[in-house]
């Protein structure tokens, strides 16, 4: 896997990611301070020009950096529901989110809001690739996610735990008036799709953002935003 940008190779040496090479542009010392402290922890570290650099970046983004790295290693969902199982928890569950960036987004704030972890599944979704974690900044090195076959089975086994399984829906009853006390599950749906039928009618309701105007959906990684945060406000006033 290739990742790209200062902030998010930082991440993955502090992580403790294995980088088995690591390029960074000649005279960027901000570049060349990373690429040492990989090579300290065991990668190939190999300084070049900023043109070497745009031909080997696949977005021509790269701020200095590329490292080639080992692929993301998934958490199972029973990962996740053991974090802070001591207290309430959050789960985010993405029913076939395709765009890399949404996903990226959405890992970027479920790791600064404390989410215990994102669901995702193996199919007709984006999985995390190179994008997603130059797209959440490093936080993908920190957020558990479980890439899952089904997500109604994943919703099922939620809801034997007793999480409130809430679709985030622009037909639901106002986010303000749910209750997001305990072990919450959000549920957001595909770009231009939303949630689907079957995942909707398993979830014990669905919630919405009010909107004043004219547009009548936001992005799908603002949403999660949104809710995530309202969880997190309400946790804060008990």
């Amino acid at each position: 896997m290739i990742v790209e940008g200062k902030n998010a190779v930082k991440e993955l040496v502090k992580a403790g990611r294995t980088i088995d090479k690591i390029c960074a542009q000649k005279g960027d010392k901000a570049a060349e301070a990373l690429a040492m402290q990989a090579k300290a922890a065991g990668a190939r570290a190999v300084f070049c020009s900023r043109e070497n650099l745009d031909r080997l970046s696949p977005s021509g983004k790269h701020q200095g950096v590329v490292a080639y790295t080992t692929e993301f290693t998934y958490s199972a969902l029973e990962d996740i529901l053991a974090a802070g199982a001591e207290d309430s928890r959050l789960v985010v569950i993405l029913d076939g989110v395709e765009d890399p960036h949404n996903l990226g987004s959405i890992l970027r704030s479920a790791e600064c809001l404390g989410a215990a972890g994102v669901v995702i599944g193996k199919h007709r979704a984006v999985a995390v690739n190179d994008t997603v974690i130059k797209t959440s900044c490093g936080a993908a090195e920190y957020v558990k996610v479980a890439r899952v076959t089904n997500i109604n089975d994943a919703i099922r086994a939620l809801k034997d735990l007793f999480f409130k399984v809430y679709a985030m829906d622009m037909d639901g009853e106002p986010l303000a008036d749910a209750d997001l006390t305990g072990d919450v599950a959000l549920v957001l749906g595909a770009e231009g799709k939303g949630v689907s039928a079957l995942t909707k009618k398993l979830c014990d309701g669905a919630v919405r953002i009010p909107m004043t105007g004219q547009i009548a959906s936001m992005n799908v990684s603002v949403a999660a935003g949104v809710g995530m945060y309202e969880y997190v406000r309400r946790k804060g006033q008990k």
